[in-house]
């Protein structure tokens, strides 16, 4: 359990009349502090609690190199990239940041880099020029719904055309569904998707000061879970400590668990985690904290 410091977000001074409540969340590292900001904008207390590492490592970032080797890059077969991840864009830029020439050549039909919401932010010139010498043949896209399903909606038909998709190496959990059907939804599109791992994505253990919060007078109000694995990363955490599920709602019934989007919420509803509150806007965190806001202002009134 690690209460997360102020040093890239500043805390907002809550008002005196403000409720205090402790929000719990299970993101990995790396989006822990964005949802953590929106978290504290409400003047509520974030709490990180992650079940999962996700992280490119030497072994997947080679694996993403390989579409960019001279002479005849590989990448040059191919008409898109589809991201359905921060992570899998940070491992392709980083795979990019070790090649000495662009891999995909000046001419050509365009290229479609595809990618989820906030995410797209980290498409931007840098990113484009090591793609490309030049950027007006890379047309970023970013679906309306920020969804895998939106993305390949907006992709549109393939026509036999090439996909690459940069995914997760799932080790130590069952892969949620989420990729397999995002692939599969591109085949039945005429894309042909190609799957690259180009992270980790690990169980992290360890959930015991968690649960002494919760035993302590339910000292936690809400939990926020933004991808299925993390259900799955924290069930495996409680089973470790001899809980489950339905032992921690009786602990603490009055905990809120909110999913950053229905199709997190789906996954946690087949892993067997009741979900109280679903964001509909979830192109960003600020999506779910909002919605456990609204939640609550419901029932005071």
């Amino acid at each position: 359990m690690i209460v997360l410091n102020s040093h890239q977000y500043p805390p907002v001074p809550s008002s005196p009349a403000a409720t205090v409540r402790l929000i719990a969340f299970t993101t990995p590292q790396n989006y822990a502090g964005r949802l953590s900001h929106f978290i504290r904008l409400k003047g509520w207390g974030p709490l990180w609690c992650p079940t999962l590492a996700v992280e490119p490592t030497p072994q997947t970032i080679s694996a993403v190199q390989h579409f960019f080797l001279p002479p005849n890059p590989p990448l040059r077969y191919f008409s898109a990239v589809a991201f359905t991840s921060r992570t899998g864009i940070a491992a392709f830029a980083e795979a990019l940041a070790g090649i000495d020439k662009p891999p995909l050549a000046p001419d050509g039909e365009t290229f479609v880099v595809a990618a989820l919401g906030k995410d797209s932010e980290h498409l931007g010139e840098s990113f484009i020029s090591k793609l490309c010498k030049n950027p007006g043949r890379v047309r970023v896209l970013v679906p309306p719904v920020a969804t895998p399903s939106g993305l390949v909606e907006s992709l549109g038909t393939g026509r036999g055309k090439k996909v690459l998709c940069p995914a997760p190496l799932v080790i130590g959990l069952e892969e949620p569904p989420v990729v397999p059907k995002f692939l599969a939804d591109l085949g039945r599109k005429g894309w042909v998707p190609v799957r690259v791992n180009a992270y980790e994505t690990r169980w992290r253990s360890g959930v015991a000061e968690l649960v002494e919060m919760m035993e302590e007078e339910c000292g936690v109000d809400a939990i926020v879970f933004t991808s299925t694995a993390e259900v799955e990363g924290l069930l495996k955490s409680l089973g470790e400590v001899g809980l489950d599920w339905e032992m921690v709602r009786r602990m603490c019934p009055r905990m809120v668990a909110a999913a950053h989007g229905p199709v997190t919420a789906a996954g946690a509803e087949k892993l067997g985690v009741g979900i109280d509150v679903v964001s509909s806007r979830f192109d960003s965190f600020e999506g779910v904290v909002e919605a456990l806001e609204y939640r609550w202002n419901s029932y005071e009134c």
